[in-house]
């Protein structure tokens, strides 16, 4: 047996994982597990422990090595575990080297030396990104990411992922349109580009490039590329030219996933966020008014310390005046470290309650939203044989078609979850 990774938390993590897989496998690690691990909230980094201890059960020869955020802010509590052979750093995970440590550490006669269970510097200390092009996504998938950036310089006081990641970093516009060609030539339909904090891309670079002018490079240099999207961004980063890009240029896909967190200014203020609530409103209807067919989606917190029953109404009110589609919930999750840990605390059971709520004002916007396409052609990308999506990421199924094409559909209906709808044209 070789590597298997097991991934938790964010797209990017997913992408990354790719890369371990291959970086451990060129190092010649047999029969070792790799858990990317996410700390973005208490739950994930139990889960990732959970999933160490199951897996340790069910493989006990197999060697576990423990990396991502995780085990970047808390590398001694898995270093501490009896199942764990590892840890390694969240940026040595995205190096040969760190890997045919691993192996050479794993190969001692003796065993690994306990000095050595521990691969993690300092993520501060990062100042660049190379990029990653990986060999191993099979020919033909429809959908693939490209990581154009990673760590953040911002200091939201809910979050740990700026000490998990390190400073925000880029990769040179030009490494970026390399990648996507390539891709493309490999049969690619759709490439997503992600990282930590996508719009702060390019400050760290000569010229300070911004998101707008990467993804005008990227649709410039190659016209072969079908559908581009972007994953989550800060709206009050959001530049000129990506705005123009998204009135302009069809193949820069109609949707957007905005890091709202709280429709209360209060609130906002408390998470250290650099926008109001005006602000996310004003933003939404801008790009509706350049492009109004977009489909817009939000992160938001339920139960921040000190969030009033008042104050939770507003983020509620916020999906309807932002007119979101899609919703990702987090109930507030208190990461020791952060400001916002030292605040008065909502009640456990307050906050899921509000989560509840949240989620369910989501699927209704997202039936509102399914409903509203009855009617309308729109192109799908064939995910699978049972689904696509369309150009505002809305799930499709649909039968038959092979992974890859992007088809002309009419939507006849939807079940509440995804569409329906009648064949078209192949594109």
């Amino acid at each position: 047996m070789s590597v298997d990774v097991v991934t938790f938390g964010c797209r990017l993590n997913a992408f990354e994982s790719e890369v371990i897989r291959r970086e451990a496998e060129q190092a010649g690690l047999t029969d070792t597990i790799v858990i990317n691990s996410c700390a973005v909230t208490n739950e994930a980094v139990a889960q990732a422990r959970q999933s160490i201890r199951k897996l340790k059960r069910e493989r006990p020869a197999a060697r576990i090595v423990v990396t991502g955020c995780a085990a970047q802010t808390q590398a001694d509590m898995f270093a501490d575990m009896a199942e764990v052979d590892r840890v390694v750093g969240n940026d040595e995970k995205m190096r040969g080297g760190a890997w045919r440590a691993t192996r050479a550490a794993f190969d001692a006669p003796f065993g690994i030396d306990a000095s050595e269970k521990v691969a993690v510097a300092d993520i501060m200390a990062v100042t660049e990104m190379a990029p990653h092009l990986l060999d191993g996504f099979e020919r033909g998938l429809p959908r693939v990411f490209v990581q154009v950036q990673n760590g953040c310089d911002h200091r939201c006081t809910f979050c740990i992922i700026p000490y998990g990641r390190g400073n925000s970093r880029s990769v040179p516009m030009g490494a970026v349109v390399d990648q996507v060609r390539t891709l493309v030539e490999r049969g690619h339909a759709e490439i997503v580009l992600t990282g930590v904090d996508l719009t702060s891309y390019g400050a760290d670079l000569p010229g300070a490039p911004k998101l707008g002018q990467l993804t005008r490079q990227i649709l410039r240099h190659v016209p072969e590329l079908k559908r581009l999207r972007i994953s989550s961004i800060d709206s009050i980063e959001a530049d000129r030219d990506l705005l123009d890009v998204i009135a302009d240029d069809a193949r820069l896909m109609p949707h957007l996933h905005l890091s709202l967190q709280s429709g209360d200014d209060m609130i906002l203020k408390r998470m250290k966020r650099r926008h109001s609530r005006r602000d996310a409103i004003d933003f939404c209807a801008q790009v509706r008014r350049l492009r109004p067919d977009i489909a817009l989606g939000a992160d938001i917190i339920a139960g921040f310390p000190t969030e009033t029953e008042e104050m939770f109404a507003r983020s509620l009110d916020l999906i309807a005046e932002c007119d979101l589609t899609f919703l990702h919930v987090f109930p507030y999750s208190r990461r020791p470290g952060t400001p916002a840990a030292r605040m008065p605390q909502v009640e456990g059971g307050t906050i899921r309650e509000r989560a509840r709520q949240l989620r369910a004002t989501g699927e209704a916007a997202l039936v509102r939203r399914l409903a509203a396409e009855v009617g309308a052609t729109r192109e799908v990308l064939i995910e699978s044989n049972r689904q696509g999506r369309t150009q505002h990421f809305l799930p499709v199924a649909i039968g038959g078609d092979a992974p890859g094409m992007v088809r002309a559909l009419v939507v006849t209906g939807h079940d509440g979850v995804r569409l329906t709808a009648s064949a078209g044209d192949v594109r």
